[in-house]
């Protein structure tokens, strides 16, 4: 008999990196926002199918992933798994949706960065998991993080990892600026700037022109909505909102007075300013205290963590960069198969801690956010803070109602060439705002959207 952890209940294209044409793609399921009853598959299917011979293949690239897969085989012998690395970026996707063009050759469970859902849902390439029981699955997570992996009662992919969004900083430079507690607001963190430059030879943190993740991040946490898709032709680009244009104006005048730098992130020079105590801080996401450990060892001892300041006193809010999924192609002979595999490896306690404890994932579902062995770590880095607790905390904070657009390679690429150019030049940023709210809505009709500004 099949080991199931779950009760199932009921009764049994392509764009490449550059550019996407709706024109001729069918639309997105109807029932993406209707919230008809969806019928599931039955216990029967399930237990037929885990115990028939199956060979399935994933492509993901995270390290060591073949751990929790050699995991989810000894609990399923019938089942095998071909695990691939094909790339990281742009080129793992660009590969995924040749393959799919091709009809052939495409995997039947895939990782997916959460800000990419949008895109293969787009195309009809990612099989609705609610027919397989994943919709009853929604308390196990977060809530925002099960936000972004859903469409009205469809779900999209299982998530895996996130990036909620922290302040790690360096106390020894902090005090010695005069600043004995972390900036609650940013209007407290903009008075901090100056103390770090009057009194130290660091910056308070650095905010690079090519990093549109971390931007977006900042945006997302001040209650900006610069992308919207409605799971069929419709999107909306808001990139250059007023509250957007609050955001950026804040960190202009920091980075005209030359109390923010704006150098390129993860190059030597960068890991030399950590290191050296160029940068006395970092606005950076939950997957970062653990790199940052191994990139600035130099410095053990003399990091904290807390919360990302508020842009109103008292206010608890916060926004994510980073973050994956695995998401199941609709392409897949083998959608049970395919399924459990993508459900096992993220949400079985062994697996799922693992990805934590072991590959430094930050989790999504709340047994592991909750498991003592991950949440009270308490790391001589950081001077045996709870770390894990900080931003397993901060997690809960982060807004829920948060889209993407359907063509989001598009619109970091666009960033580097807008924002980023006004980033480098310590220019206008609203400017900058203006430019790429342009470039996205003409990207957007081109491609055949109905754009609402």
């Amino acid at each position: 008999m099949v080991k199931l952890h779950r009760k199932v209940i009921g009764s049994a294209a392509m764009f490449s990196a550059a550019g996407l044409v709706l024109a001729g793609c069918a639309a997105a399921d109807e029932d993406a926002t209707s919230g008809g009853e969806v019928e599931v598959v039955d216990q029967s299917a399930f237990e037929e199918a885990l115990s028939t011979p199956t060979e399935l293949t994933m492509w993901a690239w995270v390290p060591d992933i073949q751990n929790q897969v050699d995991m989810f085989m000894e609990e399923y012998p019938a089942i095998d798994v071909t695990v691939e690395n094909v790339g990281q970026g742009l080129d793992h996707y660009t590969a995924i949706r040749t393959a799919l063009s091709a009809g052939s050759g495409a995997p039947d469970v895939v990782q997916m960065e959460l800000q990419y859902i949008a895109s293969f849902d787009v195309t009809n390439d990612l099989l609705d998991l609610a027919a397989y029981g994943a919709g009853d699955l929604e308390d196990d997570f977060v809530p925002w993080v099960w936000n972004q992996v859903t469409a009205g009662e469809r779900v999209l992919a299982i998530p895996q990892d996130s990036g909620p969004m922290g302040n790690l900083y360096r106390q020894d430079i902090m005090e010695a600026a005069g600043v004995t507690t972390p900036p609650a607001t940013w209007e407290e963190y903009a008075e901090a700037a100056q103390a770090v430059r009057d009194n130290t030879d660091s910056y308070i943190s650095n905010l690079p022109s090519g990093q549109a993740g971390q931007w977006v991040g900042l945006l997302w946490q001040a209650g900006a909505k610069p992308f919207g898709f409605d799971g069929d032709s419709g999107v909306t680009v808001n990139v250059n909102s007023d509250r957007a244009k609050e955001v950026v104006t804040y960190w202009e005048e920091l980075i005209k007075n030359d109390l923010v730098s704006t150098d390129p992130d993860f190059t030597d020079e960068w890991y030399q300013g950590l290191n050296q105590g160029l940068y006395a801080g970092w606005l950076t996401a939950a997957w970062a205290p653990v790199f940052l450990s191994g990139a600035a060892e130099d410095t053990s001892g003399l990091w904290r963590a807390a919360p990302l300041p508020q842009w109103g006193e008292g206010e608890n809010v916060s926004g994510n960069w980073g973050g994956s999924s695995s998401a199941v192609l609709s392409a897949t002979e083998n959608p049970i198969a395919a399924y459990e595999l993508a459900r096992w490896i993220n949400m079985d306690q062994e697996p799922a801690l693992a990805f934590a404890t072991e590959q430094f994932l930050f989790p999504t579902a709340n047994s592991v956010l909750a498991d003592p062995a991950w949440l009270e770590q308490e790391p001589e880095f950081y001077g045996n803070q709870r770390v894990n607790e900080v931003f397993a905390d901060i997690s809960e904070s982060v807004d829920v109602e948060f889209q993407w657009l359907p063509y989001m390679d598009f619109a970091y690429s666009s960033f580097n060439e807008t924002m980023g150019v006004e980033i480098d030049a310590k220019g206008d940023l609203s400017a900058g705002l203006d430019a790429w709210q342009e470039a996205l809505v003409e990207y957007g009709e081109q491609q055949g959207f109905s754009v609402n500004e």
